[in-house]
């Protein structure tokens, strides 16, 4: 009898490993998306168009969408307008163990005439346009109280405050870049919205996530025609559809599935896009329609970036889990290590398999031309 009881118990127990196990491997991505203030702060506001305001309604509609995904979980820093401390954001999305960390907001300056979207990753950078943009959503920790205590003494206005953050994004870096491109290349060939591109800014609402993480302007409010945009119902509604799908392609690539949803484009107003003498060094021009691909592209070099790192590296097999012809681009603040070295799409692509295979699971493949790094995209249309 006692054989039988022990027999059925361990019949019971290994059922129960088993479905653990099963819950386990379903796992869903976790997304963390986080509207820029809220409550007393309304961020930037010109002609009437309060970001605060914008920049929920847009998280709401990408909510709404990856929750329609059965193997994704959306948790929000705020779901209505009520004011959240910039460190508990980030606390927020680590308590939530998210996969990834969304910030959303809107530029603003002084003048009608800059226009476009731009999406950011942590980094320190001497830009003098990207340190303002930094500056100006940082400052929102000025209205916490004891923020000088919180915060070390930190300062907004103080450029070396801002370059003092310490870089703890270093680990995500490579895979935050991809997510803010795939983010940044839907608003430019989806929506045609003005390109400025992926780049990289001291942002205290990305310091602290423990995750690949992002911060997302999706427009000027200043400019009469993209404020329009933005407040619109239409406008709201194709940002965050691009949004979610730049979320989803992420989330296929590293983590499996097939989800996908289509960006539904209606008319968009005519933006201004003359460029300002203040922006002309950072603005990049709207790539033009992707043209039949080939597989060989003359004049273009693909790579495979497998690692991103502030340390320097010995080009070693033994230092990048057994991969040779290894180069590295030496950066001010991250070296970028690559794999391969081809001008045949296809064959990047099986470099690509084969980074993975050897344990690179963030690689991706990136494209050069003359020696300088350009979109994937655009080198295939050359």
């Amino acid at each position: 009898m006692n054989c039988i009881r022990t027999k059925m118990f361990t019949v019971l127990a290994t059922m129960l490993v088993c479905f653990s196990m099963m819950g386990q491997s379903k796992q869903k991505f976790k997304v963390v998306l986080d509207p820029g203030h809220g409550g007393k702060d309304t961020g930037t506001n010109h002609l009437k168009n309060v970001e605060k305001d914008i920049v929920l309604a847009v998280a709401l509609e990408v909510g709404k969408i990856l929750e329609k995904q059965s193997d994704i979980e959306v948790f929000f820093t705020r779901n209505k307008d009520v004011f959240v401390e910039v460190r508990d954001r980030s606390v927020l999305a680590n308590n939530a163990n998210g996969n990834v960390f969304v910030s959303i907001h809107c530029n603003g300056v002084n003048a009608e005439v800059a226009s476009g979207t731009e999406t950011y990753v942590m980094g320190i950078s001497k830009n003098k346009n990207n340190l303002e943009v930094a500056k100006k959503e940082n400052s929102v920790i000025m209205m916490e109280d004891n923020y000088k205590t919180k915060y070390s003494g930190f300062n907004a206005n103080a450029p070396e405050s801002i370059i003092g953050l310490t870089l703890i994004q270093e680990d995500y870096i490579q895979q935050s870049i991809d997510l803010a491109s795939r983010i940044q290349d839907g608003f430019t060939y989806d929506l045609k919205r003005k390109n400025r591109g992926v780049k990289q800014g001291p942002f205290w609402v990305l310091h602290g996530a423990f995750m690949p993480s992002i911060l997302i302007e999706l427009g000027f409010v200043s400019n009469k025609e993209e404020g329009s945009y933005l407040t619109s119902s239409n406008g709201q509604k194709e940002l965050a559809q691009s949004i979610a799908k730049g979320i989803i392609s992420y989330k296929n690539a590293y983590y499996g599935g097939t989800g996908n949803i289509t960006v539904e484009r209606t008319e968009t107003p005519k933006v201004e896009t003359k460029t300002s003498a203040v922006e002309k060094d950072t603005v990049k021009e709207e790539p033009a329609k992707v043209a039949e691909k080939t597989n060989v592209k003359k004049g273009i070099v693909f790579k495979v970036q497998i690692a991103a790192s502030g340390t320097v590296l010995a080009l070693k097999p033994q230092n990048f889990k057994g991969l040779s012809n290894v180069s590295m681009e030496k950066g001010v603040k991250i070296n970028k290590y690559y794999y391969g070295d081809t001008n045949d799409y296809e064959v990047a692509k099986k470099n690509l398999v084969e980074a993975k295979e050897k344990g690179h699971g963030s690689a991706f493949i990136v494209a050069f031309k003359d020696g300088k790094e350009i979109k994937v995209d655009e080198a295939l249309k050359q």
